[in-house]
């Protein structure tokens, strides 16, 4: 950008012809991740929508309906359109990255028109150019605009924030409070939202370790091995993000409920391993409408956060520590332990907390699989909907307002991680 700044590129040149090639593949990729989540959205579409039939019943909404209606086939039917929506999304993510092409140098491109007839100067010259253009202490040619300009872009950057994160915050809190500080925690002391509390902290509590696990070893795998299909691995990676949190229950509602595999196993006449089935019986274990149902529905929502933390982290970060620790006698459990877990531990430690938040404040996979069974199956965010369709608003609110203030807690300590690592880091450059 400095380069045809210094060359005498305006600014949309520079954006149109530089800027923009190069981000084009991530564009498209997170155009069709956002596209896919928007289809699949459900948790805050449900609150706002009405779900009337034919005016603001979405697709998720519909799927939840057939559901409800036992109508297993219709809700089938609507989530393989979602899946194929979905995968049609992750596919063009795919094709994105695997096709991705590296920018060739600036002097190499005829980036600017009115220049084309010249041949443009090295990039050393430009470089020189430039640097005798922005002597020290003055604003770079790239980002040198008018006043009016950086004032608009804050302005609309902070109304933005404003309008569609702080006012809701907000609001959240002063519904909370509007009848006093005590029917505020008369409202906490509610037994069902107590239950809800509980259960969503012990889903966290058995999801994020999952998550943990797994994010490790698939960063692992992907970041320090080459094999055939890694993109795919990739990409699937991401499919929680693509695919709609109803889908997800509703798979294992089709897998673990009473009209699927779990629930014709149960029901066999002459069963793989009939003690097991016995022992199942016995203790009446369930997954749909349980506990271990809430929390499978969790591990897929938030399968992607550590893995995504690790995955460029462990790229950048290459195989040479790893290689001379090898070199020097070390076993792959002790270079794991000694060399690549304390240069990831920051990381690490940032895709737990985003793991985390979202474990607690998920809906829409715990709604399908829950059976909104309160003082029972109920988590936090589901508790927080049935206080709202009952019109208990000082309640529902009160709940709310705990989940927006461990939001705000996990904002806390996502700031302070970034700030012990740019702390870290800088120690480290100064030695």
């Amino acid at each position: 950008e400095e380069a045809a700044a210094s060359l005498g590129a305006n600014r949309w040149q520079t954006l149109s012809r530089v800027i923009f090639p190069q981000l084009l593949p991530a564009l498209i990729t997170g155009f069709a991740m956002a596209f896919a989540r928007a289809l699949g959205e459900y948790g805050s579409v449900v609150f706002i929508s009405g779900n009337m039939p034919m005016r603001t019943e979405i697709t998720p909404l519909l799927n939840i309906t057939k559901l409800e209606q036992y109508d297993y086939a219709g809700a089938t039917a609507i989530a393989v359109v979602m899946l194929v929506a979905s995968s049609s999304s992750c596919s063009s993510s795919i094709c994105c990255k695997n096709g991705a092409v590296v920018t060739p140098p600036f002097e190499a491109r005829r980036v600017i028109p009115d220049l084309r007839s010249r041949k443009p100067p090295p990039m050393s010259s430009a470089v020189s150019s430039l640097q005798r253009a922005s002597p020290s202490g003055h604003r770079p040619l790239a980002t040198r605009d008018a006043p009016w300009v950086r004032v608009l872009a804050i302005t609309v950057a902070l109304g933005f924030l404003a309008l569609f994160l702080l006012l809701p915050l907000v609001a959240v809190f002063a519904e909370a409070f509007r009848r006093g500080v005590g029917a505020y925690f008369e409202a906490l002391k509610d037994p069902d939202g107590m239950h809800a509390l509980k259960l969503t902290l012990i889903t966290a509590a058995l999801a994020v370790p999952a998550n943990l696990v797994f994010g490790v070893a698939a960063a692992w795998c992907i970041a320090k091995f080459t094999f055939p299909g890694k993109s795919v691995l990739t990409t699937l990676i991401d499919l929680p993000f693509a695919v709609s949190p109803v889908i997800a229950g509703l798979i294992y509602v089709l897998i673990f409920g009473a009209q699927g595999w779990y629930g014709l196993y149960l029901n066999a006449e002459a069963p793989w391993f009939p003690a097991f089935q016995a022992w199942l019986i016995e203790r009446d274990f369930r997954i749909i409408f349980a506990v271990p149902g809430i929390v499978l529905a969790t591990m897929f929502v938030t399968v992607p956060f550590i893995a995504r933390e690790l995955i460029p982290l462990m790229q950048q970060q290459g195989n040479d520590e790893e290689y001379a620790a090898i070199t020097l006698g070390a076993s792959g459990w002790q270079t794991f332990w000694k060399v690549t877990l304390p240069n990831i531990k920051w990381g690490l430690f940032y895709g737990v907390i985003l793991c985390n938040a979202r474990a607690m404040g998920e809906f829409g996979a715990v709604s399908v699989v829950s059976g909104h069974i309160r003082g029972e199956t109920n988590t936090l965010p589901l508790h927080v909907e049935i206080l709202y369709n009952e019109y208990q608003f000082v309640g529902a609110f009160a709940a709310a307002s705990i989940l927006a203030l461990l939001a705000l807690v996990t904002l806390l300590l996502k700031s302070l991680v970034e700030w012990a690592h740019a702390r870290r880091h800088a120690a480290d450059a100064a030695s």
